[in-house]
């Protein structure tokens, strides 16, 4: 018999009264197990055009496919990347009047199993999370295979009511509430003292195991479909802690077992190709996947930590991310700017900002825009980040002596129009960028500077004189990134008075009374009251004005009020403009900006 740790069935389902329709009868001695609601699957495809989840083309395209390899057209649907689960799971719950569960509908503790093994639900992807009187609810990943919840009537001599799970969510449930055998706390021999003796091929085994591929692919998933950025895989002493990030701000998730820590590291480094015995230096590598029908990189990096090796996964989602100013954020002054700056001939354009700033992605926006038949442009970049159709692309490779400064010489052979460097780092690189220049190039790079005006200091530091700065110098921008308001649940308020008089306000905009948004929190921003983020920017022009202060070597703060004169609009007033229209908050500018202007 089962044990619960919750009160009844609606409380498990998280619906009051709920009771569902699609149930199975334990047989009698005369009767076969038969449902009270036999599912059908034809009900599904008008559900899934109703939902907006595919079109009908592409129903019709998966119901050729399925007539002809004999599969359900759902899962054709998916293999085809027409359909995410989450929205399939969707459509199972409206098509058969079913509750779609959430995460937290799914029971704090284990129920007690009896009759029906642990490995059946786990290749039929059924848990069971409830018991209420006679009736047991059944989360499954697929409602539409009858034969479990069938099985699992007889065997208990119960009636069984399906409920309903998104795959991702079923599979971290699993993880938590049922860990593999010989990796639970205290049972069996720990993973971690076998890994300790450099068994690789018992490692390789370990993670070869389906609940540890499910469980990084649950990781992996829940990133892509939530839209993180970053996935961090931490092991302390006590827990295994797994965090995403999102819009620059990590937050955690459930934690896988503990125990499971050194095999999903394992997993992860086989999907990257990287040495899984090798487990005291820092190693990098790149997986390449289809995650619920989208083509998504992701760069690896490990590193051995106290505890075992700390896993930092980048997702490089490729269809999550536009190459244009716009989507950027970009105010349309800069836009312009940067575009002339572009449109000429030779020189050198430079973004600058902290790491994690989004000067990459820009480069590429204004890469995209170059990119065309009659000019061959070729980057170097460590790492390449995303691959652009059309450009050629180099990875440095310091450890066989391919570096910026040796590509650099190689590629200005290969006869370029558009040079990108992904970064000025010394003095060798950027003596050749200048050169490549003044030799009729565009040139265009990153350099790791907190302002526009500051950028000139810097290569100045780096040893790049000063009449090479005035004759190959076209434009600076600078920026960071800020979190954009949730258009959802944003709020608006009156600016308080003190406010407006520690920031300016009342100069930078004519509208009274004076108003600020401010986040709120819904389901569309994961509660946070943002939702994306967006470039605060600022583009200095080097004119006469600023490049007589070159000469002279002026100070950062005289070039900076010699650019504002000539109409650069600093970081910090446009940020202070994009809390003002809505897009942002003050709390956000002063963050990352970490200024007043």
């Amino acid at each position: 018999m089962l044990a619960i740790g919750r009160a009844g069935l609606g409380a498990a389902v998280g619906i009051e009264g709920y009771r569902p329709t699609l149930q199975y009868a334990p047989p009698s001695t005369a009767t076969a197990v038969v449902p009270s609601r036999v599912p059908d699957v034809a009900d599904l495809a008008e559900v899934l055009v109703g939902l907006g989840a595919c079109d009908a083309a592409a129903i019709e395209r998966a119901r050729r496919l399925a007539a002809e390899s004999g599969q359900r057209f759902d899962k054709v649907l998916l293999q085809l990347g027409l359909l995410g689960e989450r929205a399939l799971s969707e459509a199972f719950a409206r098509a058969l009047a079913a509750p779609l569960l959430t995460a937290a509908d799914f029971p704090a503790e284990a129920l007690a199993l009896e009759c029906v093994s642990l490995r059946f639900l786990r290749d039929a992807r059924a848990l069971p999370i409830a018991v209420e009187g006679n009736l047991l609810t059944l989360a499954m990943a697929d409602p539409y295979d009858g034969f479990a919840p069938a099985a699992i009537a007889a065997a208990m001599g119960m009636r069984v009511a399906v409920a309903v799970a998104v795959p991702l969510d079923l599979d971290a449930a699993f993880a938590r509430l049922y860990p593999p055998e010989g990796v639970a706390g205290g049972e069996g021999p720990g993973f971690e003292a076998e890994a300790a003796d450099d068994d690789t091929e018992r490692l390789k085994d370990l993670a070869s195991e389906v609940p540890v591929i499910r469980i990084v692919n649950q990781i992996i998933g829940r990133a892509v479909e939530t839209g993180a950025s970053d996935i961090h895989i931490e092991p302390f002493e006590t827990r295994l802690r797994v965090r995403y990030r999102y819009d620059g701000v990590l937050q955690e998730a459930e934690d896988p077992p503990r125990a499971l820590a050194a095999a999903l590291v394992s997993r992860v480094k086989i999907m990257a190709r990287l040495d899984i015995a090798e487990r005291r230096l820092p190693q990098d590598g790149r997986i390449k996947l289809a995650v619920r029908g989208q083509e998504v990189d992701f760069r690896v990096s490990t590193i051995p930590s106290l505890n075992g090796e700390s896993v930092v996964l980048r997702v490089l989602d490729r269809s999550a991310v536009r190459f244009d100013y716009a989507s950027l954020g970009l105010a349309p002054a800069v836009i312009a700017r940067l575009t002339a700056a572009l449109d000429l001939p030779n020189g050198i354009v430079l973004v600058t900002g902290p790491t994690g700033s989004g000067k990459t992605t820009t480069l590429y926006a204004g890469l995209s825009k170059l990119n065309a038949v009659t000019r061959k442009i070729i980057t170097v970049e460590d790492p390449i980040e995303y691959q652009l159709s059309g450009i050629n692309q180099i990875q440095v490779r310091p450890q066989i002596g391919l570096d910026f400064a040796s590509l650099l010489r190689a590629i200005l052979r290969q006869d370029p129009d558009v040079i990108m460097v992904g970064e000025m780092r010394d003095l060798e690189t950027a003596q050749i960028a200048v050169q490549a220049a003044l030799t009729g190039h565009l040139v265009l790079s990153t350099l790791h500077t907190n302002s526009a005006a500051a950028t000139i200091t810097r290569l100045r530091d780096i040893g790049v004189e000063d009449y090479l700065l005035t004759a190959v110098l076209r434009g600076v921008l600078a920026q960071r990134l800020v979190r954009r308001l949730c258009l959802a649940c944003r709020a608006e308020a009156p600016a308080a008075p003190a406010l407006v008089a520690r920031f300016g306000l009342e100069r930078q905009t004519e509208r009274r009374p004076i108003t600020l948004w401010h986040p709120v929190g819904c389901a569309q921003c994961r509660q946070t009251g943002f939702r994306g983020r967006q470039a605060i920017s600022e583009f200095l022009v080097p004119d006469k004005a600023v490049e007589r202060l070159i000469f002279s070597r002026a100070e950062q703060g005289e070039i900076e009020q010699a650019a504002v004169a000539g109409g650069m609009v600093t970081m910090f007033q446009a940020g202070l403009a994009a809390a003002l229209a809505g897009e942002t908050t003050i709390e956000e500018v002063v963050r990352s900006i970490r200024t007043e202007g």
